[in-house]
């Protein structure tokens, strides 16, 4: 009785075994078969993945460079016409400074020249003087009394 149990169990232990073995054999065959579908998938996947970003890589460049063009254009033409209209404002407040001055400076320049304008009239020179200076003047230029220069 012993041994056939004994029998048995070994019977029953090498039949476990074969059965183990095969299970093994089959899994490992459905592991190799699974593992080449996953990365055929994987390299199909891959692949559209590839057609897709360069489907939209090439006009997302396009439209980034086109977007840095416009940018940096508008901003450059802006940053010109700033300077620009800068500088013809700062010209202007020069101009408006020096009409303002003009009064000034041309009473400097009548005080300095005791009052005596220069003029001609038909290539003829005569220096035209203030009021009062001369007694009976010789000629009139202007309704001011002058003096006329010699042409020589």
């Amino acid at each position: 009785m012993r041994r056939r149990l004994r029998n048995a169990r070994r019977e029953i232990e090498e039949l476990t075994a074969s059965e183990l073995a095969r299970l093994g054999e089959n899994s490992r065959r459905v592991a190799r078969n699974a593992l080449g579908t996953i990365e055929r998938d994987t390299e199909e996947a891959t692949g559209k993945v590839r057609e897709l970003v360069k489907a939209w890589l090439r006009p997302l460049i396009v439209g980034l460079n086109l977007w840095i063009g416009f940018f940096g254009g508008s901003w450059a033409t802006m940053r010109w016409l700033s300077r620009n209209n800068q500088a013809r404002i700062e010209t202007r407040a020069g101009l408006n400074r020096d009409v303002k001055d003009t009064p000034r400076t041309l009473a400097q320049l009548e005080a300095g020249t005791w009052g005596l304008v220069f003029r001609e009239i038909k290539g003829e020179r005569f220096v035209v003087v203030p009021d009062g200076v001369l007694a009976r003047p010789p000629w009139w230029v202007d309704d001011r009394p002058a003096l006329k220069l010699s042409n020589e």
